[in-house]
Parts: structure tokens; C-alpha cells; sequence
């Protein structure tokens, strides 16, 4: 009789659809390793930020998985054509050959997710209360970023991209050896020297980061629960913004459907169509299903 009535309350419907949303993890983590800088890259979208004068409020950013070399782009609005020519430009500037892109959810583990968050603490520190000045300060906030060390590799992102430390402005004014070396004759042989040692900087910020990656993994997946589904389940699906019911406030239930698992992935991403047969535009990640008893 209580296995009876245990999944007689799985059954509720209602309760299936405002039961709360779970924030533990419901993958394990898989790191990411790219060979070489600018082999893979990361992309995301921040916005809407405050509009400046030319009504810019969304900050394209793309994240290599290697240096940790950031770009970003600002505009008044994203488009999917913005996203290819941004990305193609990235590549034509650092002199590189782009093979094939592949956006996929969840967020590109995790990469441009943290670069996001130090971008814009970055440039909350600057503008006070010019708020619509952000796109003027970026520049300046790209710049720091790029000449920092990150944990991660222990090195700069420009370091890593072009074999030596860039010389920021302080030490124009002020003497160093570098700046001082680069007015003897001995200036291009310190050059090569530094770029013969490229390649055991980047090995040794490799092995770095794959030590740094394992603490990472062992960590995240202390929280994690995974689940998955088979083909054929009936699933929910949790409401965003633009599905959520008019009015509804904070009445409004946590979960949308039910929908069909019609194909699943290795990614964590699964293929959905309703009931009647008629399927969604695009896969879904696991952390925004559960499953639907009936």
C-alpha cells in the first residue's frame, strides 16, 4: 500500500508542474582541453546592459579555451549573422583558419561564463555612474584582462597568445630591464629568446590547467546527480521568460508539457516533440528536464 500511494503522488500533475526547480547539477562535469591557442573558442552573450548613444546594449563575447585570450563585440542587437561575421572577424585578425564552430548548451562549460563575470565587475568599477559610457571603457577593462595572469595557467592571456609579457604603460615611465633592452643592440636576440621558449611556457600552463581541471571535476561532481532519459519518455520542461503565462506572476508554474523524448545525444541534449507528434525547433539540455509520470 505505500508503494501504491507513493506513485499515486508522483501521478499529481500539478504538483509535477510547480514542483521546485533543482540547482544541483544534473551532469557530471566534463572538462575541456584545447591543444593550442586559439583551437577552440567559447562564445556567449551578455545583455541588455545600459544603452549607450549609438543604442548599443549586448556585448558578444568569445573566450579561447587555451590562453584564455577574450574578444568582444558590442551591438544594438544580436542576430545569428552577427555572430558569424563577429566570430569570422576574430579569426581574420588573429590570423586564423576557422574549420567549424559548434554552439552548444550547457554554456560552454562554464569558459565564457566566468569571463563574463569579470568583464563586467571589471567595468562596474569604472563607469560609477556613467552607466552608458560601458562600450568606451572596454577597451581599457579587455586590455587588463588580457595582461593578467589567470589562475587557471598561471601566465597572461597576451603571454600565452604571443610568447612574451606585453609592456604595459607604466613601464614607459618607469625603467625595467625589458624596456631598458630595448634600447641596446642585443633588443631582436632577447626577442628570440623569448620566442624559443613559447612552446615550453604554453606545456607547462597545459599541465597546469589540466591539474587545475581535475581539482575542478572532483569538486563539481561531489554535487551532481545525474539523471537521463530514453526514447519515448515524457518529459517537463522548465518556463522561461517567453513561455511563462500572462499574468500568472508568481503563480505561475515551474514546469511546461509534457513532451516526448524523440532523440537523445552523448552531449547531455535531447530531441523533444508534443504529444501530437509535432517537434521543437531545437534540442534541450538535461538540466532543463524532468521527467512526467502519469
Amino acid at each position: 500500500m505505500k508503494k501504491d500511494a507513493t506513485a499515486y503522488v508522483k501521478k499529481c500533475d500539478k504538483c509535477q508542474r510547480h514542483a521546485p526547480i533543482p540547482h544541483v547539477p544534473s551532469k557530471t562535469l566534463k572538462p575541456i582541453s584545447s591543444p593550442w591557442p586559439f583551437a577552440q573558442w567559447g562564445m556567449d552573450i551578455v545583455g541588455p546592459l545600459p544603452a549607450t548613444t549609438a543604442q548599443k546594449k549586448f556585448l558578444l563575447v568569445a573566450t579561447d579555451y587555451f590562453s584564455k585570450w577574450v574578444e568582444a563585440e558590442a551591438y544594438a542587437s544580436i542576430k545569428d549573422k552577427d555572430v558569424t561575421n563577429t566570430f569570422r572577424n576574430f579569426c581574420s585578425e588573429l590570423n586564423i583558419r576557422n574549420s567549424y564552430s559548434t554552439p552548444r548548451y550547457p554554456q560552454s562549460n562554464g569558459q565564457v561564463e566566468a569571463t563574463n563575470k569579470t568583464l563586467i565587475t571589471a567595468l562596474k568599477k569604472r563607469l560609477e555612474q556613467a552607466k552608458g559610457k560601458w562600450v568606451e571603457k572596454l577597451p581599457g577593462v579587455l586590455w587588463a584582462y588580457r595582461t593578467t595572469p589567470e589562475r587557471p595557467t598561471g601566465n597572461t592571456p597576451f603571454a600565452l597568445a604571443y610568447g612574451m609579457d606585453a609592456v604595459i604603460p607604466t613601464e614607459i615611465g618607469l625603467p625595467t630591464i625589458r624596456t631598458e633592452a630595448r634600447r641596446q643592440d642585443d633588443a631582436n636576440a632577447e626577442l628570440e629568446r623569448n620566442l624559443d621558449w613559447t612552446d615550453e611556457v604554453r606545456e607547462t600552463a597545459s599541465i597546469r590547467m589540466a591539474d587545475y581541471q581535475q581539482r575542478a571535476v572532483a569538486h563539481y561532481n561531489r554535487k551532481a546527480r545525474p539523471r537521463s532519459f530514453k526514447n519515448g519518455t515524457l518529459v517537463l520542461r522548465k518556463v522561461f521568460e517567453n513561455t511563462t503565462e500572462t499574468g500568472a506572476g508568481k503563480f505561475q508554474a515551474n514546469w511546461e508539457g509534457p513532451y516526448i523524448v524523440s532523440k537523445t545525444s552523448e552531449s547531455g541534449a535531447y530531441h523533444l516533440q508534443k504529444l501530437d507528434g509535432t517537434p521543437l525547433l531545437r534540442p534541450w539540455n538535461v538540466s532543463n528536464l524532468k521527467q512526467y509520470y502519469q
